[in-house]
C-alpha cells in the first residue's frame, strides 16, 4: 500500500490537491490511512450515491465481540452490529480460526465440484428449521439474490405471477428484490419486475387505518385478503415479508398477523416466504426464525447478514419439491457455497449454539428493552419502544399525540451517541426509528451503558428542540 505523506495529507485538506495527485512515497514503511485521508479517497472514487452514516463519519479499523476501534484508537458500543450482520461478535476467534484454516486449503471451488462445507451447512440449516419438511438449501451472496431467487421459485412451483408483499418492507437492491419493497426511500424509478401488490403491515402505532388494536381485529392482516381480490388475478405465486421489518423501523405485528394472512396466502394458491435476512438466527430470543413467534411455518426461508457473521453469504432454505421446480434448467451462482463463506457459516452456527448466544438475545434483550421503556417517562421523544430479543426499536416523535415523526432530532442523536462512544442505526420511512441490534454477544453492562448514553443524548435534543 502507498503511503500517503504528511505533506499530501495537509494538500488535501487545504483543497489544493484531490486523491488522484498522491505521489508514491518512498518510505518503505507502511501505517494505517487516517479517517481524512480515507474520506479524500472516498469522495473522490466512490459513488456519492453510496449510503454512509454521520455528518462526520468514522474510519472503523479494528473490531473484537461487540466493540469497534477507529483509527484514534476509540472503542465504540457497536450497538448495530454492522447493519444486523455480526451476529456472534466481531472478529470472534472461533470462527476467524476455522476461516484462516479453510483460506490456507482452498478459497474457491464452484459447486460444479464437491466439497464438504456446503452440504455440511445446509444440512445443520435444515436441523434448525421449524419443519423437517424444509430440508434443502441453496447458497448464494446477498440477501438480495436469495429473494430474487425465492420469487422465481415461487413463481415457477404454482404457475402464478402475482406476489403480495408489505408496504415499509424492505427486500433488496436489486431490480426484482426492489420491486417487492414497500418503502420509496430505497426505490429508483426505473422498470422494476411487475406483478407485485403492497398489503398493509401490522403497523399498531401508526396504523392505516386509524383503528386501535385489539378491537380492530387486525384488519390490517385481512387487508391481504382484499389486495389479493381486487388487485390480483385472484391467484397468487407468493407473500413474502419480514416478520418484523427491519429497515422500516422495526415495526412488530400482533400475535394473529401472520396466522391470518398465512390462511389467507394458502386459500389463494401462494406460497408463504419469510424473510429472515434480519430476525434469524435466535436474534428474537425465543425462536432461531423469527416467524416462529407468530406460530407460523413457511414454506420457504430467505436469510443473510447473520448467518455468516459478516462475511458475504446468504440462503434460501425450503422444501424439496419446490426446489425442484428448477429441474430442466441450469441453476448456478459463481461464488455461492464458496468454500471461506461455508466455513464461517457452519462455525458462526457453532457457535451460536455453544455459547448460548440465543438465550443471552431474549435475556439481555428483555433487560435493555425494559430499560429503554423506562426513558419514555423521563423523555416526551420517544414515542414507542418495540421489538423482540436484541431486535429493538425506539420511534421518536415530536409530539406523542400528533405522532409528527422527529427526524432530524433522531438524526442529531445518532451523531451525539457516537461522539459517546455508541453507535446505533435509524429506520423507517421517515429516518425517526433508532435501530438497536447489536451482535447477540452484547451483556447487561453494556446495555446500562447503551441506555445510560441515551438518556444522556435525548437530553441534550430535548433541551435544543425547545
Amino acid at each position: 500500500m502507498e503511503k500517503i505523506t504528511t505533506r499530501a495529507q495537509e494538500e488535501i485538506k487545504s483543497g489544493r490537491v484531490t486523491p488522484a495527485q498522491f505521489k508514491p512515497s518512498n518510505e518503505s514503511s507502511e501505517r494505517e490511512l487516517t479517517r481524512d485521508e480515507v474520506l479524500a479517497l472516498r469522495n473522490e472514487y466512490i459513488p456519492n450515491v453510496v449510503f454512509k452514516y454521520y455528518r462526520e463519519p468514522i474510519n472503523l479499523v479494528r473490531g473484537e465481540m461487540q466493540y469497534l476501534y477507529d483509527d484514534t484508537g476509540r472503542q465504540y458500543l457497536d450497538a448495530i452490529g454492522g447493519i444486523v450482520t455480526v451476529s456472534v461478535g466481531h472478529c470472534h476467534p472461533e470462527v476467524i480460526a476455522k476461516t484462516k484454516a479453510q483460506i490456507d486449503k482452498i478459497q474457491h471451488t464452484t459447486t460444479i465440484y464437491l466439497h464438504p462445507a456446503m452440504p455440511l451447512l445446509a444440512k445443520k440449516l435444515a436441523e434448525k428449521m421449524p419443519s423437517a419438511d424444509l430440508k434443502v438449501t441453496f447458497f448464494t451472496n446477498s440477501g438480495s439474490e436469495t429473494n430474487d431467487l425465492a420469487l422465481t421459485l415461487a413463481r415457477l412451483f404454482t404457475g402464478n405471477l402475482d406476489v403480495i408483499t408489505l408496504r415499509n418492507g424492505y427486500h433488496g437492491a436489486s431490480l426484482a428484490a426492489m420491486s417487492v419493497v414497500g418503502h420509496s426511500t430505497w426505490k429508483y424509478p426505473v422498470p422494476t419486475s411487475g406483478n407485485v401488490f403492497h398489503a398493509m403491515p401490522g403497523y399498531c402505532y401508526r396504523c392505516p387505518f386509524n383503528l386501535t388494536y385489539p378491537s380492530c381485529d387486525v384488519h390490517c392482516a385481512r387487508d391481504v385478503e382484499s389486495v389479493i381480490k381486487y388487485s390480483t388475478s385472484g391467484k397468487i405465486a407468493a407473500f413474502l415479508a419480514e416478520p418484523m421489518q427491519g429497515v422500516g423501523g422495526t415495526v412488530t405485528p400482533p400475535p394473529e398477523y401472520f396466522k391470518i394472512v398465512y390462511e389467507i396466502v394458502k386459500k389463494y394458491g401462494g406460497l408463504f416466504i419469510a424473510d429472515e435476512v434480519q430476525t434469524g438466527f435466535g436474534r428474537t430470543g425465543t425462536h432461531y426464525w423469527g416467524i416462529e413467534n407468530w406460530g407460523v411455518t413457511p414454506d420457504a426461508i430467505s436469510m443473510a447478514k447473520g448467518i455468516g457473521n459478516g462475511i458475504p453469504l446468504s440462503a434460501l432454505t425450503t422444501r424439496k419439491e419446490i426446489a425442484d421446480s428448477m429441474l430442466g434448467k441450469i441453476w448456478f451462482n459463481t461464488f455461492g457455497g464458496n468454500p471461506v463463506s461455508m466455513v464461517q457459516g457452519l462455525a458462526t452456527l457453532e457457535v451460536i449454539d455453544k455459547e448460548g448466544i440465543q438465550a443471552n438475545a431474549l435475556t439481555v434483550g428483555n433487560y435493555l428493552k425494559d430499560k429503554l421503556t423506562g426513558l419514555m417517562d423521563k423523555h416526551r421523544l420517544i414515542g414507542e419502544v418495540r421489538g423482540m430479543g436484541l431486535m429493538l426499536g425506539v420511534e421518536l416523535v415530536k409530539d406523542r399525540k400528533t405522532k409528527e415523526p422527529a427526524t432530524s432530532e433522531t438524526a442529531e442523536v445518532m451523531e451525539r451517541t457516537k461522539n459517546y462512544g455508541l453507535l446505533i442505526g435509524k429506520g423507517g420511512l421517515f429516518g425517526n426509528t433508532l435501530r438497536i441490534k447489536p451482535p447477540m454477544c452484547i451483556t447487561k453492562s453494556d446495555a446500562d451503558f447503551l441506555c445510560e448514553t441515551l438518556d444522556k443524548v435525548l437530553g441534550e435534543v430535548e433541551v435544543m428542540a425547545k
